[in-house]
């Protein structure tokens, strides 16, 4: 009978959060500090409106930050694409 591998390392877990939490930062959809740069404050402070307002409304504004992320990208997409007006 095989031996089921156990967790009990607990030096492990908070690295895989770290690393978890990095990768999310590297290939986010950056839309917090965004929109934080375009209002002028820091994105720490979005996030933690996005979140508190996610917990009192039951999950909307993470539609909206899935739409903005979206709309983010496809802004992204098309300015890296035309760089002169002999392109279109």
């Amino acid at each position: 009978m095989p031996k089921l591998q156990t967790w009990n390392s607990s030096d492990d877990h908070p690295q895989m959060i770290e690393n978890f939490r990095n990768y999310c930062e590297k290939r986010g959809f950056e839309v917090c500090s965004r929109l934080g740069e375009r209002i002028g404050i820091r994105s720490s402070v979005v996030r933690m409106y996005f979140i508190y307002g996610s917990f009192i409304t039951i999950g909307f504004p993470f539609l909206v930050y899935l739409f903005l992320a979206f709309w983010i990208r496809i802004k992204d997409y098309t300015r890296s694409k035309r760089t002169s007006v002999l392109d279109i």
